[in-house]
């Protein structure tokens, strides 16, 4: 049986340096913050035999992007997994699909923003030309899980929708993340809010305005942190991470997102796509 890590991650949470460096990015929130830090890894046993530092640096992210770690919000996690290189468990920042969602909407520049799951006979037309899908929910004939789709319109009109059928997205899981082929992690407890978060994330990727926020928060999503980012000099786009899970939308943002951090000048907020070149792949 591992050992527990707690208590290191409760001496270190109670440090001066660390309270100072919370209070820094979060004002009068940090104490909740802190314990709401606490309170994830007592209600998830593999996350309290995970490496204290990598539970902090993923605390800092969800701070700095000022997304509570609180299951019952679906906006932000603190998820565990077993390096088999370091042969030790591990924390990561996880970006959930609500969490995203409330990013584009802190930006201003959305109107609109919806995904949903599909049913069977809700799906009505697929234009292959335009790319241009219809939709009625009062059609479901059955409830049969079919797809999931996402949409978004900006406030200077741009609109867009993306669709992925189960088979579709299932490729992609099994193509790009490491916990779907070994059969563990959220995509097996809730295959449906994954399912949901990738076509999102696939749809801002390849079609949203440029958001430094956005690009920041896919940046560290599922990432592992090399660092410490609880040390006052130390920036959070400075740090070197690592992915367990892949995929090529979100490998491009994470370009993207260290060159936005770098010029944040660039930023664009006429409804150009994140990626200028067109080089993003619905994969």
């Amino acid at each position: 049986m591992a050992t527990t890590t707690l208590p290191q991650l409760k001496s270190l949470l109670n440090g001066d340096s660390v309270k100072t460096r919370f209070n820094e990015i979060l004002g009068k929130k940090a104490p909740g913050f802190i314990s709401s830090v606490i309170s994830a890894v007592n209600g998830n046993t593999m996350l309290q035999t995970a490496d204290p530092q990598s539970i902090l640096n993923s605390a800092v992210i969800a701070a700095t992007l000022d997304l509570p770690i609180n299951s019952n919000l679906g906006l932000s996690a603190i998820v565990p997994y077993y390096d088999s290189k370091l042969r030790t468990t591990v924390a990561q920042f996880q970006l959930m699909y609500k969490g995203l969602i409330e990013l584009c909407l802190r930006s201003g520049q959305f109107s609109s923003l919806i995904d949903e799951v599909v049913y069977e006979g809700q799906l009505v037309k697929k234009n292959k030309f335009t790319g241009e899908y219809i939709f009625d929910e009062d059609s479901k004939t059955s409830d049969k899980v079919i797809g999931y789709m996402a949409y978004f319109r900006l406030v200077n009109g741009f609109e867009k929708t993306h669709y992925m059928t189960v088979g579709e997205v299932e490729a992609h899981a099994k193509k790009y993340s490491q916990s779907y082929k070994k059969g563990f992690g959220v995509w097996k407890d809730d295959f449906d809010t994954m399912a949901r978060k990738t076509v999102l994330k696939l749809l801002l990727a390849k079609y949203a305005p440029k958001s430094i926020e956005m690009q920041r928060a896919i940046t560290f999503d599922q990432a592992t942190i090399k660092g410490d980012l609880t040390q006052q000099d130390t920036s959070v786009d400075e740090v070197e991470i690592e992915y367990v899970d892949n995929d090529t939308a979100t490998d491009r943002l994470r370009e993207m997102a260290v060159e936005a951090v770098e010029q944040p000048e660039s930023e664009n907020v006429n409804g150009q796509g994140l990626f200028d070149d067109g080089s993003a792949k619905d994969s």
